[in-house]
């Protein structure tokens, strides 16, 4: 056995009775090695109870065994105030796991987390990136695409078709929930929309044109917002401003949602018998609001787990597609 400290490859050689080089092509899984010195290095491993350091191992493969996450959103409170960031790096973590590889987490809304990303690009620092967030023609989109690495889109960018992206179905979950009010009898539905420069927040609106289009219904009552609490407060005030008989309201996230029922209690509004309400996402808030919130269920932490998958098969030159994973309603006491 070595003694105190992190046993050295050439321990590990001299016990195994191989060369310094032999030993490190074994443990860095490099080719032309005997099956006989193969054997004797994997028993001295064994035995000193070696660990190649990723570093070393990096020299050999030409890999740094990381991945990065680059979330394109400057809000200082993004992980408390939308849970949805969170539950994507549990997935990805989750297929990461198993694959020893690391997972660096870059919030690249500012000119300095995307120089640094840049960087770590142009050095292979890492083997793959994954991108969330995306706004309009956000600069992560050009700097991923210039990078020399796999890269998978969580959600797809607006207005262009990467070729390998992971996204839940936006617009048939808004369009189910649409239709869920309108079989209720609801006939003045209005929506607040999440922002308009990302394909999520257009997707969601035009499920929600989809719904009142099939049921001859007028889809002029719509106020902007942009996933934010205080965004969502700002837009149902302003649909009762200038729609005081509105008698439903989609809302494209149920943290928003939880804001819209604040400001329909606020001005006397009965939930569901004056107004129904119907959120997106299927998060721990649905079930936390007064009343509990109907809601459009998306597989969050899936969809980070499918990201993962994808990455890793890029990574491993296997071929991989797109995938648009379902969406379904859940019926609560607020519709």
């Amino acid at each position: 056995m070595a003694g105190a400290g992190q046993p050295t490859i050439d321990e590990v050689a001299r016990l195994a009775g191989v060369s310094r080089g032999t030993a490190s092509r074994v443990i860095n899984g490099g080719a032309h090695v005997s099956p006989a010195a193969h054997e004797k290095v994997l028993k001295a491993i064994e035995e000193l109870q070696y660990v190649p350091s990723r570093a070393a191992r990096s020299l050999v493969t030409q890999r740094n065994d990381a991945v990065a996450l680059a979330i394109s959103d400057a809000n200082p409170r993004l992980f408390t105030e939308h849970p949805f960031f969170s539950e994507v790096i549990v997935g990805i973590d989750t297929v990461l796991a198993e694959s020893d590889l690391e997972l660096m987490l870059v919030l690249g809304a500012s000119v300095r987390e995307r120089n640094r990303l840049r960087r770590q690009l142009s050095s292979r620092r890492v083997d793959g990136i994954m991108l969330l967030s995306l706004h309009g023609e956000d600069p992560l989109y050009e700097l991923a695409e210039q990078a020399d690495v796999p890269v998978v889109y969580g959600g797809k960018p607006l207005g262009v078709e990467p070729p390998h992206y992971v996204d839940a179905d936006n617009r048939g979950g808004a369009r189910q929930a649409v239709e869920h009010l309108v079989t209720t009898g609801r006939q003045r539905i209005a929506t607040v929309t999440g922002p308009m420069d990302m394909d999520v927040g257009v997707a969601r609106y035009h499920g929600f044109r989809d719904a009142l289009g099939s049921a001859g219904l007028p889809a002029h009552r719509v106020a902007n917002a942009d996933f934010t609490a205080a965004s969502a407060v700002r837009a149902m005030a302003d649909l009762l401003d200038r729609f005081p008989d509105l008698d439903a309201v989609f809302v494209a996230a149920d943290s928003m949602a939880a804001a819209a029922l604040g400001v329909l209690h606020e001005r006397g509004r009965r939930i569901p018998q004056d107004v129904a309400v119907v959120g997106f996402d299927d998060r721990a808030t649905a079930l936390t609001t007064h009343p509990p919130l109907t809601t459009v269920h998306q597989p969050v932490q899936a969809l980070g787990a499918e990201m993962a998958k994808m990455l890793l098969s890029l990574m491993a030159g296997r071929p991989a597609t797109s995938l648009i994973l379902p969406t379904r309603l859940v019926i609560r006491q607020s519709t």
